[in-house]
């Protein structure tokens, strides 16, 4: 997929990222919504997993956020590739009106990271939705 670099695509390419992520909690959304129905028509009893006493003197084991902290890692690559972007467009802007300190080189790398890194991150969230979606139709 390619795409050209404006002024205007660096800035929206935070707002088509962040459309990605919420077209990802709406897949989550509904394929939670499709379990409990799926649930209710079965008449599938749910289980509670009992909690777990701690033996006397024992500190309580904590759980780690790991969905937290995947959520962190999302938000930080996509800061990254629309940095790239808009570090792209600058730099094309510079060239475009004569700076002298920015070479032709300087804005083709600048623009092939920036494209690059786009890409990789649409590949890895149309991934990420394959790998969703083959979990949510797993049967239980």
């Amino acid at each position: 997929m390619s795409m050209s670099i404006n002024g205007l695509g660096a800035t929206s390419m935070l707002a088509q990222l962040q459309k990605m992520q919420q077209q990802m909690r709406t897949l989550s959304m509904a394929s939670a919504d499709n379990q409990m129905l799926n649930q209710n028509v079965n008449n599938t009893p749910v289980f509670n997993q009992p909690e777990v006493k701690s033996s006397a003197g024992a500190a309580p084991i904590e759980q780690t956020d790991n969905v937290g902290a995947f959520a962190n890692m999302l938000n930080e690559a996509f800061e990254t590739v629309n940095n790239l972007q808009n570090d792209s467009t600058n730099k094309q802007t510079r060239f475009d009106l004569g700076d002298r300190s920015m070479t032709l080189s300087d804005v083709m790398l600048a623009t092939q990271k920036a494209n690059i890194s786009f890409d990789a991150t649409l590949q890895v969230r149309n991934k990420m939705i394959e790998a969703y979606k083959t979990i949510s139709q797993m049967q239980i």
